[in-house]
């Protein structure tokens, strides 16, 4: 189906594999932690970045060249292959990670620029899009620009770090750097996505487009009250931009809740997947308020280490981002298929509810596995509060994690291994 051309499912299957390596070189790092044999500290930085860069901001590149043409109704007159593009990206993601393992920043930064500029490019194409169509930007558009606002900061942030232009306030930049990327860029991203994708999969409306325009009004807002209390140094403040996020986390929750409840859809794996990454979400933003209330007494109230963090932010990483994926691939990967491979519209319904049905097999079990193993590093975390990491219940607890997060993705990866080897029969 590829071939030499790179359409968008292209950039979207290769991001979900550089997201997997990093998952299992994450595993590797939990349990070299757990057992006290922590692996180099630019591992995890490999790790970090291969996830980040190689798979979030590969998938969401992918999902700009899908979605922005029919939004903005421009797509016949668009190519369909980005070659420079996927290089770009790709030759981006291998030097960050090149300059980490060598310690050559200079290398991580020049790689940085080439993810500049494969961004640059959307926003630009986006842009003249936007001004030739007769369609007026629809609201999935803004939450996109202000996606792409913040990731621009971010990787300012990155590139300064990088370069070496940070040292008396490396501490905040940083701070910003990964909020700007995560909070802003990929959470955005994702929101603004599900406001179309949730109700195409259910076969349903939105709830209600006024909330989609409050929250996203409220994001952006918490964000950059967020990075300001980063730079204030101002735990309050960082609290109040919390309870921003949670309102407009809440309300988004509360709209696809709605769809979802006014739906007569039964529900498959692409829907649940979304929905509890729905979930993970409002969980992670009050579990974010909590980290910074423990902050404001000397010493915090309830101890805070590596493990806690690992946790905090696997439940954003895990819980939301990867359950959101795993969602969006269920549904767009058998569609792409199926619209490529089989002209007949007839023909093309009977082939994409032969692939829907594999995509959907044992859903309980992969979507209970992750969900399980991501919770079990919030309660694999909370061990350590009363139990040497000796202690034998830490490593049952270390090696379930484990077991159902690389189950659930060896699972996932099989079934959609098959939908891609499945061919169209008459």
């Amino acid at each position: 189906m590829l071939g030499r051309h790179y359409p968008p499912v292209t950039f979207l299957l290769t991001g979900f594999t550089w997201l997997v390596l990093s998952s299992i070189l994450g595993l590797a790092i939990l349990i070299g932690l757990v057992r006290g044999t922590p692996l180099p500290s630019w591992i995890r930085l490999v790790h970090v970045h291969a996830a980040l860069v190689g798979g979030i901001a590969q998938m969401i590149l992918g999902g700009f060249l899908a979605f922005i043409p029919p939004l903005l109704m421009t797509g016949q007159k668009q190519r369909d292959s980005h070659p420079v593009l996927f290089l770009a990206i790709n030759a981006g993601a291998i030097g960050m990670l090149v300059g980490f393992w060598l310690r050559q920043y200079l290398v991580v930064g020049a790689a940085g620029f080439l993810v500049i500029g494969a961004f640059l490019w959307i926003a630009r194409d986006a842009w003249t899009q936007a001004r030739k169509s007769l369609n007026s930007p629809p609201l999935n558009l803004w939450y996109y620009a202000a996606a792409l606002l913040a990731l621009f900061g971010g990787l300012a942030c990155g590139e300064t770090m990088a370069l070496g232009f940070t040292q008396q306030s490396y501490g905040y930049v940083r701070l910003a750097h990964i909020h700007l990327n995560l909070l802003g860029f990929v959470t955005l991203a994702i929101i603004g996505t599900m406001h179309n994708l949730l109700p195409t999969v259910l076969n349903t409306p939105l709830f209600s487009p006024k909330l989609a325009r409050t929250v996203l009004i409220l994001m952006p807002l918490g964000m950059a009250v967020l990075i300001g209390g980063f730079l204030n140094s101002s735990v309050p403040i960082e609290m109040a931009a919390g309870g921003m996020l949670l309102v407009g986390a809440t309300l988004y929750a509360v709209n696809l809740f709605r769809t979802w409840m006014a739906s007569t859809h039964k529900g498959n794996a692409a829907s649940d997947h979304l929905l509890l990454g729905t979930f993970f979400l409002l969980f992670t933003i009050i579990l974010g308020i909590l980290v910074a209330a423990n902050s404001l007494s000397n010493p915090p109230f309830m101890p805070y280490g590596t493990l806690h963090l690992v946790a905090y932010t696997h439940m954003a990483l895990v819980g939301f981002v990867v359950n959101t994926i795993m969602g969006a691939l269920s549904h767009l990967i058998p569609i792409t298929l199926a619209v490529s491979r089989v002209t007949s519209h007839k023909k093309r319904g009977l082939y994409l509810e032969q692939l829907t049905t594999i995509m959907d097999r044992w859903r309980t079990v992969q979507i209970g596995g992750l969900s399980l193993g991501t919770m079990g590093l919030a309660l694999l975390a909370s061990l350590t509060w009363n139990l040497p990491l000796s202690s034998p219940y830490i490593q049952i607890a270390t090696w379930s994690c484990f077991g159902l997060l690389l189950g659930s993705l060896t699972f996932f990866c099989a079934k959609l291994a098959h939908v891609l080897g499945t061919r169209p029969t008459d």
